[in-house]
């Protein structure tokens, strides 16, 4: 069958090579294999979408605090203007200012039921109700989550998003991001080599061949060596393919070698059922996830993905560098509190704000990470940056009142074209069902009648897009 692929090319074959036994390895399409090559103009290149969430709100104004966060100004961003905002968290986002768009002024429309959490975690993707019954920390989104109908509509068959999250699955309030329909919580992956043996192609094969890519004695390029070889000898190849080639077999080698150096740890903790309170650990891990990613992006594995950061009251403790010198911070939903607690009342944390603030800080830079790595990947239209849209979000507002207003929504890309970029603009207050509507607009999702998708969410919600959002 044909395969479309987000390099801009099209294939009557599998886009892999087959080696060592049951091996598959995911390759980028190369010019050389398709049959019209002369013929035909490239397809144009896929859209995607990557939901990175944080948990806990924010350090923005709210609760007497003063703002911590957002840009002063709305309107254009620039790396200058970024890089003068350096009490805000966005700070760290400068080098990425021509990509970004940043828009404020979107709130959940619905309450919580019984805890602000996960009622926020229920409908942070969703824009959906929160369940009577069940309720409190068990309660669940009354409808689909936007990666889900992104991935029935682009993905190749309609396959289900990359699910992925970073911390343990199981105890208080563990996943909260993805849901597939009603009361339908799709469970997230958390381990990285897990989830790059079933993208490899791997899933299945001989244990001891697994052993040899963990322990970094084989890649899964040596697998497939003399097939590789083969493919780079072959005159058919154009400049370009080498370069997309050699940029994969890269990929592939330095996700390999940073999972074995981290997941042993993790898999023991996992195992455990430890949470990984070690920020070394956390950020290490998160970027294992980024890679993937990106690199689902770029193999056409998935062309939706999202990855919870933290549990749903994240208790991460954070060791941060350069922050009082490096020290182990108390836990982070404890932080965004601002006391020793998990409650209402407990002892104050002193500089708590602060803390919160360089946590804020810390996952704007793993945002800029997945920036990085999803605008080294090129495609006829420039980069995977370009083509797709990358999002990091909340799923509370402000960490101490727990607000469901104005939730921080860090865009980036334009998907082809449709969305702005380099700017900070509000949206007016609205619910947020008007962002999922412009986002899967922007990505190539449409109505059944083929027109744009102004109904996403519940269905008492105001329709339409953000037209502040648009290019």
């Amino acid at each position: 069958m044909t395969i479309s692929h987000p390099l801009g090319k099209r294939i009557s074959r599998r886009a892999v090579l087959r080696g060592a036994g049951t091996v598959a390895l995911g390759l980028p399409l190369l010019d050389a294999f398709s049959t019209r090559r002369a013929e035909a103009a490239p397809a144009p290149t896929p859209r995607f979408a990557v939901f990175i969430r944080q948990g806990n709100g924010v350090a923005q104004a709210g609760n007497g605090e003063t703002e911590l966060f957002w840009p002063r100004n709305l309107g254009p961003l620039t790396t200058a203007s970024l890089m003068a905002e350096k009490d805000r968290a966005v700070v760290e986002l400068a080098p990425h200012a021509k990509n970004i768009l940043l828009v404020r002024g979107t709130r959940f429309a619905f309450p919580g039921n019984g805890c602000g959490h996960s009622g926020g975690g229920n409908q942070v993707l969703t824009a959906a109700q929160v369940s009577q019954d069940p309720k409190g920390a068990d309660s669940l989104a009354m409808g689909e989550s936007v990666d889900n109908r992104m991935a029935s509509a682009i993905n190749p068959d309609g396959a289900e998003p990359l699910t992925l999250m970073t911390g343990p699955t199981m105890g208080y309030l563990p996943i909260v991001l993805s849901y597939r329909g009603p009361k339908m919580l799709r469970g997230a992956e958390n381990d990285p080599f897990s989830v790059y043996t079933r993208m490899m192609g791997l899933a299945g094969m001989d244990q001891a061949l697994i052993r040899q890519i963990s322990s970094r004695r084989k890649s899964v390029n040596d697998l497939v060596r003399s097939q590789l070889q083969s493919l780079l000898s072959s005159s058919a190849l154009s400049s370009e393919d080498h370069k997309r080639l050699d940029l994969h077999l890269s990929a592939i080698r330095d996700v390999e070698v940073k999972m074995a150096c981290v997941l042993p740890q993790m898999r023991a903790q996992e195992l455990d059922g430890i949470d990984p309170v070690d920020g070394n650990n956390y950020i290490p891990v998160t970027q294992m996830h980024m890679d993937l990613v990106a690199l689902s992006f770029a193999c056409d594995y998935s062309r939706v993905a999202t990855i919870q950061m933290g549990q749903g009251n994240d208790s991460t403790q954070f060791s941060i560098p350069g922050f009082m010198n490096g020290v182990t911070l108390p836990r982070y939903h404890q932080i965004s509190h601002r006391i020793f607690s998990d409650g209402a009342t407990g002892d104050p944390i002193a500089g708590a704000q602060g803390m919160h603030h360089e946590i804020d800080k810390l996952h704007a830079r793993l945002f800029v990470y997945l920036l990085d790595k999803l605008a080294s990947y090129g495609t006829p239209e420039g980069t995977l940056l370009d083509s797709g849209v990358a999002a990091w979000t909340n799923d509370l507002g402000h960490g101490v009142s727990h607000t469901y207003a104005n939730i921080p929504w860090v865009l980036a890309g334009s998907a082809g074209g449709y969305l702005k970029q380099g700017a900070y603009v509000d949206a007016g207050n609205v619910t947020h069902n008007k962002l999922f509507n412009t986002l899967l607009n922007a990505v190539g999702v449409r109505k059944s009648d083929g027109s744009l998708v102004d109904d996403f969410g519940d269905p008492s919600l105001d329709k339409g897009e953000i037209a502040a959002m648009k290019a």
